[in-house]
Formats: C-alpha cells, sequence, structure tokens
C-alpha cells in the first residue's frame, strides 16, 4: 500500500463523509465532526483502559491489541482529517505548524508547562 500524504488523506475523506451537511463547513458539520472525534478518541482510550485492567487475559500488547488499537487510531484519523475539511484546514499544514511549534517549544526549553502561547 503506497504512503499517503496528509492533503490525499483529507481529499479520499470526502468519498464516505456520510454525516449532516458533510462538507459545507457548516456549524452543523463542525460540530458534528468534533464530536464524533472526541468519542472515536474516547473509544480508543476506553479499549486501551480494558487492556490495563485485563479484561481480556494478560497486560500485553499482542498482534490482536495492536490491530485493534490500529482501527481505532484510523477512526480518530478520519475524524481529525474531517475537522479540518469543514474548517478549511489543510491537515498536512496544520501537522507541521504543530510539529514547528514542538521543535520551538523544545529549542527554548518549554516543552512542559502550561499555557498555549509558551
Amino acid at each position: 500500500m503506497p504512503d499517503l500524504t496528509f492533503e490525499e488523506y483529507q481529499t479520499r475523506t470526502t468519498d464516505t463523509a456520510a454525516y449532516p451537511d458533510a462538507g459545507t463547513g457548516d456549524p452543523t458539520a463542525i460540530s458534528y465532526v468534533i464530536l464524533a472525534l472526541c468519542g472515536e478518541a474516547g473509544e480508543l482510550a476506553g479499549k486501551w483502559k480494558k487492556m490495563l485492567r485485563g479484561d481480556h487475559g494478560e497486560v500485553a500488547l499482542t498482534p490482536e491489541f495492536r490491530a485493534t488499537m490500529e482501527q481505532e487510531v484510523g477512526d480518530v484519523t478520519w475524524y481529525l482529517a474531517r475537522v479540518c475539511e469543514e474548517l478549511g484546514l489543510d491537515f498536512g499544514i496544520v501537522a507541521q505548524a504543530n510539529l514547528d511549534k514542538l521543535a520551538s517549544r523544545k529549542t527554548r526549553g518549554a516543552l512542559h508547562g502550561s499555557g498555549d502561547n509558551r
């Protein structure tokens, strides 16, 4: 499977975007994808919690568990791409800007702490 750029991935999510006002940038569409993103992140966290609790046997990163987590991370990624799409943002530019911000914080010794503008 060839690697995708963030831009390609974001564009291809349009093919499977089936929610109210999809692709319009309307507040309803934005709200839907943000809430769905939170739900999917919760599912990811829930699966991790259950693994730590030992619900499925030994607490271990088995190949099966990794496959489950991969699917959940994929769902989170899809909704994150849709949030970018609905807000008119380029997923690749958002990702690069985040890396740049964190690199700057590292250089300045400000990775730890609180506040958006450190």
